[in-house]
């Protein structure tokens, strides 16, 4: 059975009414987002439980083999993915996701998001999670294995609403690869917001509350 990967939790009050997991980039780790936590002001939608994953230590192809955190590896033919190492850490995730059900908090107060390659992986996993979530935020990233998203998504899904977020002047994920993620998916009539910035591979503080104001949406969406 696959486990859950090592987490750091943050809780803004007692008995958490929905929990944002937020996957880190490539080299990054659980603490890289944690400030989110004090950024973005979520009392309006109670008490929330954000959980921070750390990737496992994995050789980068593209990196000269250098073993760092990463969910995949990477390499300089970006048309050639893991797929191998995408559904290990899928399934690494979907266990994640599992645990927080088991802990109280429904799948439809759950909101997975990442950056990078964690951006990667939220929609990589999110879209074809059997439980229907509260919502998907994918920050300066793409979405992998494409092609294969209409034969597989889920039914439960097949309207969450996605944010997407990308710099204008990213230099890691170039902005027309984004762009034609974000195409992907409007042509399965996911109900995107899509929003772009004059910034390079990183987060800026008008994202932040973009993305607070969303994230204020899809969990009022929920409330219990």
């Amino acid at each position: 059975m696959t486990s859950a990967p090592p987490t750091l939790e943050m809780e803004t009050g007692a008995d958490p009414r929905a929990s944002i997991i937020i996957l880190h980039g490539l080299g990054a780790d659980g603490s890289d987002f944690a400030p989110f936590v004090q950024e973005i002001d979520l009392a309006a939608a109670g008490p929330v439980r954000w959980l921070f994953p750390n990737a496992p230590q994995i050789p980068v192809t593209i990196n000269g083999g250098c073993v760092m955190p990463a969910w995949y590896d990477i390499t300089a033919d970006r048309r050639q993915e893991d797929e191998a190492g995408l559904r290990r850490s899928q399934a690494s995730i979907g266990a994640l996701l599992a645990r927080e059900q088991a802990r109280g908090v429904p799948a439809e107060r759950i909101v997975l998001g990442g950056f990078s390659q964690g951006c990667a992986m939220a929609l990589l996993t999110g879209l074809r999670y059997p439980e229907r979530l509260a919502g998907i935020v994918g920050m300066s990233g793409y979405l992998p294995l494409a092609g294969k998203l209409a034969a597989e998504r889920s039914s439960a899904n097949r309207d969450v609403p996605i944010f997407l977020a990308h710099g204008t002047q990213d230099e890691m994920v170039a902005l027309p690869r984004a762009i034609a993620s974000r195409d992907a998916l409007a042509a399965l009539d996911y109900p995107l917001e899509w929003h772009d910035y004059p910034m390079g591979h990183s987060v800026c503080a008008p994202e932040v509350q973009d993305l607070r104001r969303w994230l204020l949406r899809a969990l009022a969406a929920k409330a219990q």
